[in-house]
């Protein structure tokens, strides 16, 4: 059996079309392919800086002014990228976080805790290192600096062992960031900004509220809360407190939800208008229409995402990573208070924070509050959390100068190679452990979040497989939509190749876009009548183009069924309940497209090629397997 975690042999194509990713997958993806981008940018800035050291410094403190008649904000171009780029940075922390309260794992507020107490332990302790090296000294001031993780490097490190950890820790690895994030920006905006001016603080503030009071009175504009962002960040900028506090603001109050079937057949029913007036003014309602049916969060996230990875963090790196190197400069930082104590506090402290903090939590609420995976993979995640890098350096350029900022950066630099060798070390570890032991520590036992709703009921369902199978794969499908019968094949394989795995189908008839779909599930419903359903769901499957009612009249006939007893059922409808039911069930689970899968009632966000589905069904029986 293929572990947890891991690809099972490659047997199918992933095709664009196949692919339904959720915003967080794409942030994931996102963010790191952003760390190649970012590691090359701080390769440039290494070298700029040592090949002419003048001109890099000449650049960077180019001052870049904007007037407004006799108002205007002049920051030279380090500034406009720390403070104004970053700002945009944060904003999409903020999106991010808003969208697992919203959907994610912390729409659970219980499992806020866990995640909470890994997020602050795993900055609170590295924090102490540097403390403990740096006592006494003046550099002590710098504390900041070893405290946060780079999300784009974590990831990106997780991107190298990819093949060794289960999917959840992706998403653990990313929340303990998120409230990494969030956390550090506290600590610039109330340790580090100084010479606080109270009346503009009161203003940005005042923005604030004007801002909460349109999105409570139901504005759509982005416009202007576009502008109402600008004039805060002034406001902040001009209050001595660091401006990039907006953008996580703005971000957490950016809604996110799932598009609503409802919203999605409007969009049709405009599209279609526009199909036969292909007019400007019915163009703009299509578009209109198509955006609406999208949360905020998500139109927002998909703008902003490669923006902040491809182009905002990258400049961040190559303005900041700037150090001069030498024999002598690398010796004498290795010995400094400050590389060592940032280097140590992230390789040390963030490991045993994390996975502390989380064995902690997890032993005085007698196991109720779980890290999502097992103890090895969360250990994993404490040392790819050990790479600092972007909020490191904006704190490092704050609380430091000369040749003290010049010793930071190297330890901070030299905590992304460490961070690396420890996920390796601690990857090739769990590797040794008895097979039931590697299953366990990468996946633990923890409770996990049920997407399907209602459950899945042997006595009203239509099940194929075995009833006390480990795994249950529920698929919404619609038997006139191409896509799932492109599935079809991959989950016949699955139920041939893959031991003590069950099917069930449940119908998502898209009525709005495929005519004959709600026929076809009525027909579905007349076999079931005469315990035929399967054979007529794989006809249907077999037959997407011919769905009207000879085509099924024919279909009855092919299988043995008693055609005047099916035609009557479709006559009357007398499925039409059950398939409402299926719908019904479908919005409550947040389903509004074919084919969707859950597996052990969990949604899977993914392609639906024999490898994605195989390697999601594998990890669900391993898991299941522990809980017998």
């Amino acid at each position: 059996m293929t572990e947890p975690g891991t690809s099972p042999p490659y047997s199918g194509q992933t095709t664009d079309e196949q692919e339904t990713r959720t915003p967080l997958r794409l942030f994931l993806r996102t963010e790191t392919g952003g760390a190649v981008v970012l590691l090359a940018a701080a390769v440039a800035a290494l070298v700029w800086i040592n090949a002419a050291p003048s001109s890099y410094a000449t650049v960077w403190h180019t001052e870049l002014s904007i007037r407004l008649g006799a108002w205007d904000v002049a920051l030279d171009l380090r500034e406009w990228v720390n403070s104004g780029l970053m700002t945009l940075f944060f904003f999409v922390v903020g999106l991010e976080t808003r969208r697992e309260f919203d959907m994610g794992e912390l729409r659970e507020r219980r499992r806020v805790v866990p995640l909470l107490a890994a997020g602050l332990s795993g900055m609170l302790l590295p924090v102490a290192v540097f403390l403990v090296i740096n006592a006494g000294g003046d550099s002590a001031g710098g504390w900041g600096a070893a405290m946060s993780t780079d999300t784009a490097f974590a990831l990106g490190i997780l991107a190298l062992f990819r093949s060794r950890f289960p999917e959840g820790l992706r998403t653990f690895l990313l929340t303990v960031t998120v409230v990494d994030d969030f956390a550090a920006l506290g600590v610039i905006a109330f340790v580090y900004s100084e010479d606080f001016d109270l009346l503009a603080l009161l203003i940005g503030f005042g923005v604030f509220a004007l801002i909460l009071a349109l999105r409570a009175a139901g504005l759509r504009r982005g416009a202007a809360y576009a502008v109402l962002g600008i004039a805060a960040w002034v406001a902040f900028l001009e209050s001595g407190v660091d401006p990039i506090v907006v953008g996580l603001v703005m971000g957490l109050l950016t809604f996110a939800y799932p598009a609503a079937r409802g919203d999605l057949e409007r969009a049709t029913d405009l599209f279609r208008l526009f199909r036969e007036q292909p007019t400007a003014e019915y163009e703009r309602s299509v578009r209109s229409g198509l955006a609406s049916a999208l949360s905020p969060n998500d139109r927002l996230q998909r703008l902003f995402h490669p923006w902040s990875s491809y182009v905002i963090v990258p400049l961040f790196a190559l303005a900041n990573t700037g150090v001069e190197l030498g024999g002598d400069r690398l010796g004498e930082a290795f010995t400094s208070p400050v590389t060592l104590g940032i280097l140590l506090g992230f390789v040390i402290g963030k490991p045993l924070g994390i996975a502390g903090a989380s064995w902690l939590t997890a032993r005085l609420s007698g196991g109720r509050l779980r890290p999502p995976v097992g103890w090895g993979s969360t250990l994993a995640s404490g040392t790819m959390a050990a790479a600092g890098f972007t909020v490191s350096l904006l704190i490092a350029t704050k609380a430091l100068s000369g040749t003290r900022l010049e010793e930071a950066k190297i330890g901070i630099l030299s905590s992304v190679v460490g961070a690396a060798a420890l996920a390796w070390l601690v990857s090739r570890g769990l590797r040794l452990l008895p097979r039931r032991a590697r299953v366990e520590a990468l996946l633990g036992r923890a409770e996990l979040i049920t997407d399907l709703a209602p459950g899945v009921d042997a006595g009203r369902d239509h099940v194929r497989g075995p009833a006390e199978a480990l795994v249950t794969l529920v698929e919404y499908g619609d038997f006139e939509c191409p896509y799932c019968g492109q599935a079809e094949p991959v989950v016949r394989r699955l139920l041939a190749e893959v031991g003590e795995l069950r099917y069930v189908w449940r119908h998502l008839p898209l009525h709005d876009v495929h005519p004959n779909a709600r026929l076809a599930a009525e027909a579905a419903e007349a076999a079931a009548e005469q315990d035929a359903f399967w054979r007529m769901h794989d006809l249907l499957l077999d037959h997407q183009g011919a769905l009207r009612m000879p085509d099924l009249i024919g279909y009855a006939e092919e299988i043995g069924l008693d055609v005047d007893r099916f035609r009557d059922h479709l006559q009357r409808r007398r499925g039409s309940t059950r398939v409402a039911e299926d719908i019904e069930s479908a919005d409550l689970s947040g389903v509004s497209g074919t084919p969707t899968f859950f597996v052990n009632g969990r949604r899977h966000h993914g392609s639906y090629d024999i490898d994605s589905l195989t390697e999601a069904v594998r990890a669900a029986k391993a898991r299941a397997g522990l809980a017998r």
